[in-house]
């Protein structure tokens, strides 16, 4: 017969796992987690909370964030050692991770809610591009590359041209 545990009872898990595997875990830096077996529980109830979809929009965000963490650390480091940063990755990052965890964090029931995260989502597409127009209203934008928005900037100009030119005949 099963019983139901409560949550805070432990029980022992015992595998084998390939050695590259091992010394990843060993070196992996997991929040709140000291010893391998810390950092299995942790990953362990991140995953479930995924497969459960349980992640609400701020832990999502957060999660998000993290996995984009080693990429982070790097334009960090690389900023202190030249002295150079963008911030259109910067904001890019915050766009993608914004709508990232809104897309983790929803599981519509119904055609209304199903609205509602498409407005939020679409919301959040049209920050970007206002974002990157931003970025492009000047001849140089704040990036490791000056000219990078101003190049791309082409085709989504010519779009809105011609909605502004449809829309006003």
């Amino acid at each position: 017969m099963t019983t139901n545990t409560p949550a805070t009872s432990m029980e022992p898990l015992s595998a084998r796992i390939p050695s590259d595997l091992y010394l990843w875990l060993a070196q992996l830096q997991v929040e709140g987690a000291a010893t391998n077996s810390d950092k299995l529980r942790v990953l362990l109830g991140q995953l479930k909370r995924q497969h459960d979809g349980a992640f609400d929009y701020v832990t999502a965000h957060a999660w998000t964030r993290d996995l984009a963490g080693r990429l982070r650390e790097s334009l960090v480091r690389n900023e202190g050692l030249t002295g150079h940063s963008s911030e259109v990755v910067s904001l890019l990052l915050d766009h993608f991770t914004a709508a990232m965890a809104l897309v983790i964090s929803q599981a519509p029931a119904d055609d209304t809610q199903a609205a509602k995260f498409e407005d939020a989502l679409v919301r959040r597409a049209f920050a970007l591009c206002e974002t990157l127009l931003r970025q492009g209203t000047t001849p140089t934008a704040a990036a490791y590359d000056p000219a990078v928005v101003r190049r791309h900037l082409g085709p989504t100009l010519d779009l809105a041209l011609n909605l502004q030119t449809s829309k006003g005949s």
